[in-house]
């Protein structure tokens, strides 16, 4: 994917739950939507009720298109229904922000999947600007962050985008 690669931004972030996650990314997705961004969803677990009930709670100015995202479970690793989504990727100078939420193995697979479209479709999208997000639950994995954070160029939380190293002190 070289030709890709300066068109991709992998962000990496860790909830302890649905709800954790939703009260995290809410805020972010309004800002994204303000600046015009594209937003598409890949997710392991439903959290469309989750996304409802908060909303409801918040005054965001973006609520009916944020709202009008898949916020359904999706099943990201199966490569039909990925390529489907995928297809939603906006050209020109929008910025598409892929969230990908699971366990590490679904977010692995699923970073391959969207890898391999990219690749087959490499003329169609080599203009295309994507941050991908992955959003590991922090229960489901048992392994080295520091395997996780390698993948990623920044980390995104409650505070938004991050450098790494200004939340992991001692990383390098």
């Amino acid at each position: 994917m070289e030709i890709l690669k300066n068109n991709i931004e992998r962000l990496c972030s860790f909830y302890v739950s649905d709800w954790h996650l939703v009260t995290m990314l809410l805020p972010y997705i309004n800002k994204q939507i303000n600046e015009k961004a594209n937003v598409i969803t890949l997710l392991e677990n439903d959290i469309d009720e989750n996304i409802k009930t908060l909303i409801k709670k918040l005054n965001l100015k973006n609520e009916q298109k944020i709202l009008d995202i898949n916020w359904k479970r999706t099943n990201g690793m199966k490569y039909s229904e990925l390529k489907n989504r995928m297809r939603e990727l906006k050209k020109n100078d929008t910025l598409n922000v892929v969230f990908i939420n699971g366990n590490k193995n679904y977010i692995d697979i699923t970073n391959k999947n969207i890898e391999k479209f990219l690749n087959d479709n490499i003329k169609k999208y080599k203009e295309v600007n994507i941050k991908i997000i992955n959003c590991f639950e922090v229960s489901e994995f048992n392994i080295n962050m520091q395997e996780i954070l390698h993948f990623h160029d920044k980390i995104l939380n409650t505070s938004g985008e991050r450098e790494i190293c200004d939340v992991f002190e001692g990383y390098a």
